[in-house]
């Protein structure tokens, strides 16, 4: 049972003076590889962790809903005759987008009741852990479950994504949601986002006796900011002086000519999407023949594909990533959307302590914010926890 459920069960019954009728969760994800691909229709490879959002529920009868969360006092009313994505700001606008994309995608709005809803989360926000999708998926399959919609995981997983690109007002792709709903146990989601086939792939890293440490820089982002929407637009730019709808479209073959068709900093950005979609596939290639223990070059090239091709790295992912290699990671690299948030590192299980220690020395050396510093595993997806 999740460290969450005691609170959220307890912070429902506070807040609106009733018993939920269930708990649901949905976890946070860690991205192996493959970043700022999905939008660009190409490939990716996350999974999701055992740090999730909890959410406690129960209909009403009438049309209000009304959402609470551990992470403020507020509560915010709203009729669902009045929902939409201009009448919804601010926190609430992930489980409240969830409600208004469900009837984008299907679902008879007018046929249903309200809801309370209480929110509690152990994955750190800012952290690029994705603890917007983790609430989105929670409250998904809650409301697919309590209103008796019968979706399937696949439409959730777009539903998740309408309300954080309609709602909450980030343009982003499907790689957060499918984790976080796909997800299975030591395994990672292997998604291709142009078909939206997926494949769970085993990782194998208790085995070969490695753990996945993440390090939480603390430097904050937030993806409805310009440098995610900036990067998008680069994207766009290079596929259509390309020539192709869609950089997915393209190959690191295609490379020579994309270096004579668009300016220095497009064709850095599409010389990223290209390589990171083969890095991809290589991964699952290289996790299938020769084992986790093999992939820690890939993720290395991936984190200097970042830093300098689509430059969304900040000093403090560097030094990290840097410093974890040098005290015995296999490979490291920043995961998330960038500008901030957390590294990933392969390490082998007897080494955490070193690499954790060498990490908080450099980093109160440089004079950065202590970092925290956590192991994660891949964990279920989004589901009824009671």
């Amino acid at each position: 049972m999740n460290d969450t459920t005691p609170s959220t069960t307890s912070g429902f019954r506070d807040r609106f003076d009733r018993e939920p009728a269930g708990l649901w969760f949905g976890p946070g994800r860690v991205n192996l590889i493959g970043e700022h691909t999905d939008y660009n229709d190409g490939f990716v490879f996350p999974f999701a962790i055992n740090r999730r959002a909890v959410v406690a529920l129960a209909l009403r009868d009438d049309r209000m809903l009304r959402v609470a969360s551990s992470f403020t006092e507020e509560i915010v009313e709203i009729s669902l005759d009045d929902l939409s994505p201009e009448t919804v700001s601010g926190w609430s606008a992930y489980p409240l987008g969830v409600a208004w994309a469900l009837g984008q995608k299907g679902a008879d709005l007018s046929a249903v009741t309200g809801f309370d809803i209480f929110i509690d989360s152990d994955v750190p926000i800012g952290a690029g852990l994705s603890s917007s999708a983790a609430i989105e998926c929670a409250t998904a399959v809650a409301l697919d479950e309590v209103w008796n919609l019968g979706f399937d995981k696949q439409v959730l997983v777009r539903v998740g994504q309408l309300a954080e690109n309609e709602v909450v007002g980030a343009p982003t792709g499907i790689l957060d949601q499918s984790a976080s709903l796909l997800g299975e146990t030591d395994s990672a989601v292997f998604l291709d986002c142009r078909s939206f086939e997926s494949e769970v792939i085993p990782l194998g890293f208790d085995d070969a006796g490695l753990e996945l440490l993440v390090i939480d820089t603390k430097v904050s982002h937030a993806h409805a900011t310009g440098g995610y929407a900036s990067r998008r637009a680069s994207c766009e730019t290079g596929a259509r002086l390309m020539g192709v709808s869609s950089l997915r479209d393209l190959t690191v073959d295609d490379l020579p000519r994309a270096a004579t068709t668009l300016d220095d900093e497009t064709f850095r950005r599409v010389r990223h999407i290209l390589t990171e979609n083969q890095r991809v596939l290589d991964t699952v290639r290289v996790l299938r023949e020769e084992g986790p223990g093999a992939i820690g070059a890939l993720l290395d090239a991936s984190h200097a594909s970042m830093r300098d091709d689509f430059e969304i790295s900040v000093a403090e992912l560097d030094l990290a990533v840097d410093t974890a290699r040098a005290a015995g990671a296999l490979g490291a690299r920043m995961t998330g959307g960038g500008f901030g948030g957390s590294a990933i590192a392969l390490t082998p299980h007897a080494l955490i302590p070193a690499v954790q220690q060498a990490v908080s020395a450099a980093f109160a050396a440089a004079g950065f914010t202590a970092p925290d510093m956590f192991v994660v595993r891949a964990a279920a997806g989004a589901a009824r926890e009671s």
